[in-house]
C-alpha cells in the first residue's frame, strides 16, 4: 500500500490527517481538492481503521463518485469486501427512501421525475386549474416550486409566503402538482432531499441508524446556501460531528 501522504503538500497533509471533528477546507480550482478527499477517505480506512461502510462521501456528480471510488480503492487494500458509500445528495437520498420510505407512506418502487417530467406535471396542474400557459410560464412556476422545496417549504405552507399574482398562482399550482406526483407514486429531484429530511424528522430510530452508520461524512463542493442540503448534513452529522 502506498504512503497516503506522499505527493501532498504540507497543507494538504494537514487536511487529510484532520479526521476528528468538523473540518472546512477552502480550495480553488486546480488546487488538488479531489486528491485531498480521496487520500482523506483512504487515510480513514487504512490508518484510522474506520470501516469503509461508516464513511459517506457526497460528490457533485455520480461520475465523480465513481472516479473517486476507483482512486480510493487503488490507494488501499482493494481485496477488502467493503467500499465507501459515495454518490450525489440525490442518489444517496434515493437509496435511503427506497429502503426506508415506507415508514412515511412512500412505495419502494416510486418513480423519480426528471426536469422534463416535472414540467409536464406542472402543465397538467395548470390545465386542471384553468391557468393558461401562454400567460404563465410552466418553467417559471416549476422554478418557484423547486425553490420552495429547497427551502423545505411544503405545498400547503407556500401560500403563506406567496406575494403578488405570480407567486399566488404558483402556490395553487404547487398544491395540484403535489397531488399529481402522489397519484403517480412519483417524486421529483427536490423531493428526494425533502422527503429524506421528513423521514429523519418523523422516525427518530431511522435517523439514529444513519447517524451511527455514517460516522464520517465528506462533502465535495458543499452548497451551504441550499437549505435542504445543509439540513440533511446537519442531521446526519449531529451525533459524531465528523
Amino acid at each position: 500500500m502506498p504512503d497516503l501522504l506522499t505527493g501532498l503538500n504540507e497543507i494538504q497533509q494537514q487536511a487529510v490527517k484532520a479526521t476528528e471533528g468538523p473540518v472546512l477546507i477552502l480550495a480553488g480550482a486546480g488546487s488538488g481538492k479531489t486528491r485531498v478527499l480521496t487520500h482523506r477517505v483512504a487515510y480513514l480506512i487504512a490508518e484510522k481503521s474506520v470501516p469503509a461502510g461508516n464513511i459517506l462521501t457526497v460528490t457533485f456528480t455520480n461520475k465523480a463518485a465513481g472516479e473517486m471510488k476507483e482512486r480510493i480503492m487503488a490507494l488501499i487494500d482493494s481485496s477488502q469486501a467493503e467500499t465507501p458509500v459515495m454518490g450525489t445528495f440525490h442518489s444517496i437520498c434515493a437509496r435511503i427512501l427506497r429502503r426506508e420510505g415506507h415508514n412515511i407512506g412512500l412505495t419502494p418502487g416510486f418513480s423519480i421525475y426528471d426536469e422534463s417530467d416535472a414540467i409536464e406535471a406542472v402543465k397538467e396542474a395548470m390545465a386542471i386549474l384553468h391557468i393558461p400557459t401562454q400567460k404563465t410560464s410552466p418553467g417559471a412556476v416549476r422554478h418557484l416550486i423547486s425553490g420552495a422545496k429547497n427551502e423545505l417549504i411544503p405545498a400547503l405552507e407556500y401560500a403563506r409566503y406567496a406575494e403578488g399574482y405570480f407567486q399566488e398562482t404558483a402556490a395553487k399550482v404547487y398544491i395540484e402538482y403535489e397531488k399529481i406526483l402522489r397519484r403517480n407514486q412519483a417524486l421529483d429531484f427536490d423531493d428526494l432531499l425533502m422527503e429524506t429530511i421528513r423521514l429523519f424528522r418523523e422516525v427518530d430510530q431511522i435517523l439514529k441508524f444513519y447517524q451511527n452508520t455514517f460516522r464520517y461524512i465528506l462533502v465535495d463542493e458543499y452548497q451551504d446556501t441550499n437549505a435542504a442540503q445543509y439540513q440533511l448534513i446537519k442531521m446526519l452529522a449531529a451525533r459524531n460531528r465528523n
